[in-house]
């Protein structure tokens, strides 16, 4: 049985102001350089092993990707698909918890405007999950966002839609996942 591992990024200026930071390209703060080069000594605390690191291309997630590469030595790649849902008009908006938003993040098919709805975020994402269980030869760490995280669990395991909307983990948070 194989498995993978996330990890969302370190903290980044946008957590800090409680700001919806979907696909804008925001950089981690100090502090969140600090809890990336702290998953890395987590990982190799753990004992996870991992053939490779997969990050997203946005500046927050790669940066944490980055540092747990080099504490590591896993060697990172940017992939793509890792990168955070477009949320459209709610880009940068302001509390993060808004009633609003949280009701919005239940219509799937919504593309708050100018964004990208959660199924196509989805397809994008459970067709990379697909890939990495295709290549049962390598381990994964995928290193990217909150709404990652949320869709990663939805490959895995059946989650209402208000479960699904509500879902969220810890800045720099390690998750396990198996393939059955």
């Amino acid at each position: 049985m194989s498995k993978i591992y996330f990890v969302r990024h370190g903290e980044s200026e946008w957590n800090v102001l409680d700001r919806i930071c979907g696909a804008t390209d925001i950089p981690l703060t100090a502090k969140g350089h600090e809890m990336a080069i702290e998953t890395g000594e987590k990982i190799l605390e753990l004992g996870l092993k991992a053939d490779y690191i997969l990050s997203s291309p946005l500046l927050r997630a790669s940066e944490t990707a980055r540092h747990i590469s080099e504490i590591t030595g896993i060697p990172m790649k940017i992939e793509e698909r890792l990168k955070e849902q477009n949320f459209g008009h709610w880009e940068g908006t302001s509390p993060r918890k808004n009633p609003e938003f949280e009701k919005d993040k239940t219509n799937f098919i919504s593309s708050y405007g100018s964004g990208e709805s959660m199924l196509r975020l989805a397809q994008r994402i459970y067709n990379l999950l697909d890939d990495c269980r295709k290549d049962s030869d390598h381990t994964y760490i995928l290193v990217a966002h909150n709404g990652i995280a949320r869709v990663i669990k939805s490959y895995f395991e059946d989650m209402s839609n208000e479960e699904y909307a509500a879902f969220g983990v810890p800045n720099c948070s390690v998750l396990t996942f198996e393939f059955k």
